[in-house]
């Protein structure tokens, strides 16, 4: 991402580079993050893939200078024609330019259809910017079109960073000549930096899959940190695939799955005014075009899919800022998905169980506050509660077997389990998060600065 000195960087690229396809390196042990300088990387974190290039799409970063420290903080992608592209955005009311762009665009008669670039600028969110934000979103989206010869509809645009700052597209435009010249298909990584803001490490991610009996590629790259929380989770996140799909399948593919990976991972329970997550197709890969939803080909497609999709997920969760544990919540035995959702996101979200998990404290009691206050039906005579393995609550009462030592011993992983039983049906949900530690305010506290 810098491109002054940055320890993390150096250590990255040779590990990633020297891994076969679809690989992860070896953690590298820096001080650092890259998303903002004194950040430590958090404690949670994963390298970075190694990402084949994708057919049809070439990437380049660049200096814009929304930051005042040395990094890159502009990405542009662009793809061949014919292009396809579907997007998942915010939910947020008040939405920030760049979705409103891309909302409108994808939402046209022939939306999607003919997708030639995306342009994604970090530091400045261009949100609640008014008139003049919408102008900035429009005159970047002019200016790349003449250079790549599509429309401006064509150009998606995302942005992340500070909220109700005016964007300075001129810092954008001012360097599309060198973002030109130095396009390439090998750049995943540098793209994967650039977007961070308070991120500690980049979020990559990358899945084979065959359609028809051609070899499809599909890669992604994602950011966030904090305002992690559906819907949509507060996050960036760009995947490309080499297959050919109409854009109408790939708009129900990224929905279908979306709502288990994207939607299903909380951090503090707050929404951002820029959630975007963009599927790109190319169509460069030979493999026959699918253009039917019902189209038996695209089962391998969509478990990759998933599978890339889930990973970026669980990555944001593990750069959740301040973060040092990782946490699988399931509720078993529901009313409805809905209301198995609405569980788990309680338990998810609640400060007195996420600080409880950093410290390290089975408090199985916060569970039952969490659940108890969504009004969704609960079984209290019937109620369970696991810490892994470890039942901490049976059938409305403690455990039997229940042991303060083993559930404080366990409560000591880096990555753990929680599972509810609600009895009150068959339904089930999961949801991923993290715990609540004094880094968190530390990092929001400092953010502008």
């Amino acid at each position: 991402m810098a491109r002054g000195p940055n320890p993390f960087e150096k250590a990255l690229d040779p590990l990633t580079t020297a891994l076969k396809l679809g690989g992860r390196a070896t953690p590298a042990a820096e001080p650092t993050g890259a998303g903002k300088p004194g950040l430590a990387i958090a404690p949670l974190a994963v390298p970075f893939p190694a990402i084949p290039p994708i057919a049809g799409c070439e990437i380049a970063t660049a200096r814009a200078g929304f930051y005042k420290h040395e990094r890159d903080d502009l990405v542009v992608f662009r793809f061949a024609r014919g292009t396809t592209c579907a997007g998942v955005f915010t939910r947020h009311k008040v939405g920030s330019a760049p979705v409103d762009w891309c909302k409108r665009h994808l939402a046209a008669a022939d939306g999607g259809a003919d997708i030639r670039a995306l342009v994604v600028n970090a530091g400045c969110a261009n949100a609640f910017s008014g008139k003049s934000g919408a102008d900035a979103a429009r005159r970047t989206a002019s200016e790349v079109a003449k250079r790549f010869g599509c429309r401006q509809r064509d150009v998606m645009l995302a942005s992340t960073g500070v909220i109700g700052v005016p964007l300075d597209d001129r810092k954008i435009i001012a360097r599309l000549n060198d973002v030109e010249r130095s396009l390439n298909a090998d750049a995943w990584a540098k793209a994967g930096r650039a977007i961070m803001t308070t991120d500690t490490f980049p979020k990559g991610a990358y899945a084979e899959t065959e359609i028809d009996g051609y070899k499809v590629r599909i890669a992604g790259i994602a950011k966030g940190s904090g305002m992690i929380a559906p819907d949509m989770a507060t996050m960036l996140a760009f995947i490309v695939t080499d297959a050919d799909i109409h854009p109408n399948v790939l708009r129900a593919m990224l929905g279908l799955h979306v709502r288990t990976t994207f939607n299903s991972v909380t951090v503090d329970g707050d929404t951002s005014t820029n959630d975007t997550a963009l599927l790109f197709a190319t169509g460069a890969s030979g493999a026959p075009r699918i253009g039917r939803v019902g189209d038996r080909r695209l089962k391998g497609f969509s478990q990759a899919l998933d599978k890339v999709m889930l990973d970026l997920a669980h990555q944001l969760v593990r750069d959740g800022e301040g973060a040092r544990k990782f946490v699988r919540i399931t509720v078993n035995g529901a009313a409805s998905p809905a209301s198995a959702r609405k569980l788990a996101k309680s338990i998810a979200e609640s400060p007195l169980v996420k600080t409880a998990i950093a410290g390290e404290d089975a408090n199985w009691g916060r569970i039952v506050m969490a659940v108890g206050k969504t009004e969704e039906p609960v079984d209290r005579d019937r109620l369970s509660i696991w810490f892994g393995p470890h039942a901490a609550a049976l059938d409305g009462s403690p455990a039997p077997s229940l042991n303060e030592a083993t559930m404080s011993a366990y409560m000591k992983n880096a990555e753990l389990e929680i599972t509810v039983d609600v009895a009150s049906g068959r339904a089930s949900a999961t949801v991923w998060t993290c715990d609540l530690t004094k880094g968190y305010i530390e990092i929001n506290g400092d953010y502008r600065s």
